[in-house]
């Protein structure tokens, strides 16, 4: 191997490095984490420098070791929510930083890594007892709890249906707003509860892009700007196919409980 030409370890932890940072952004990890678990694993596994930089979709890494400069980008299409993912990622570092894990282990456990996911019915009852218990908080009366209850559960398995189909995500909450309003109509409708307005109102709480919204808040305050305003846009987005599914159910069945 001549002076001019980059070693195989550096090769391997640059493409290490990527594979982290990859991993944490498909999984929703906050920009400041992304960039920071990134730095570390390069800098435990011996390289000089690591300097990452962040787009809406897609990051480049590059490492410096002995004079030689090598840099990767990857593309990082969204995976969905999952701490899990985030949470092994942060073990994985934290051990090659303590000399735990060599170059070949970390390796081995990146591929070793896989989403958590929960039963999806368990997902729907647990969901829909949550927007329900909303509506017992906001004062529905037992009805009111069976109805959205009724309601939320149809709405996410309409939601668990079209992301297992891939989707695009402003197509699924419009969808899923739209199916989980009209269930809730006849509520309203015939007046069922003591608040059916609060049918509605709860049912669709699920939609709520709380995680991006909190991420793209936090992006913003830490320096991240560019990242913080991609993914506010993308939550605003969200709400935006949210309330067009709404409007359109309340509109085709001419209910506005607001105005009664």
């Amino acid at each position: 191997m001549s002076e001019t030409e980059p070693n195989l370890d550096q090769r391997t932890i640059t493409r290490l490095c990527v594979q982290v940072g990859q991993m944490l952004m498909q999984h929703n990890a906050e920009s400041t984490l992304v960039v920071g678990l990134t730095r570390r694993l390069g800098l435990a596994l011996g390289v000089e420098s690591v300097e990452v930089a962040l787009a809406a979709s897609a990051m480049v890494v590059t490492t410096l070791h002995q004079g030689h400069c090598i840099t990767s980008a990857r593309e990082c299409p969204d995976r969905g929510i999952n701490m899990s993912v985030v949470t092994e990622l942060q073990h994985l570092v934290v051990m090659a930083e303590r000399q735990q894990l060599d170059i070949n282990a970390v390796k081995q456990r990146l591929e070793g890594i896989a989403p958590t996911r929960y039963n999806r019915w368990l997902v729907l009852v647990m969901v829909a007892l949550s927007c329900a218990a909303f509506s017992q908080l906001a004062g529905g009366d037992a009805m009111v709890f069976a109805l959205t209850f009724v309601a939320s559960s149809c709405g996410m398995w309409v939601r668990q249906e079209l992301g297992h189909r891939h989707f695009n995500p402003l197509v699924n909450f419009g969808a899923t707003a739209f199916v989980t309003t009209t269930v809730a109509t006849p509520a309203v409708l015939y007046n069922l509860g003591n608040e059916p307005f609060l049918v509605m109102a709860s049912s669709v709480l699920m939609l709520v892009p709380g995680f991006p919204l909190i991420n793209a808040a936090s992006d913003m305050v830490k320096g991240h700007i560019n990242m913080g305003l991609a993914r506010w846009t993308m939550a605003s987005l969200l709400i935006l196919s949210t309330c067009l599914g709404i409007v359109a159910a309340m509109n085709l069945f001419q209910v506005w409980p607001w105005l009664i």
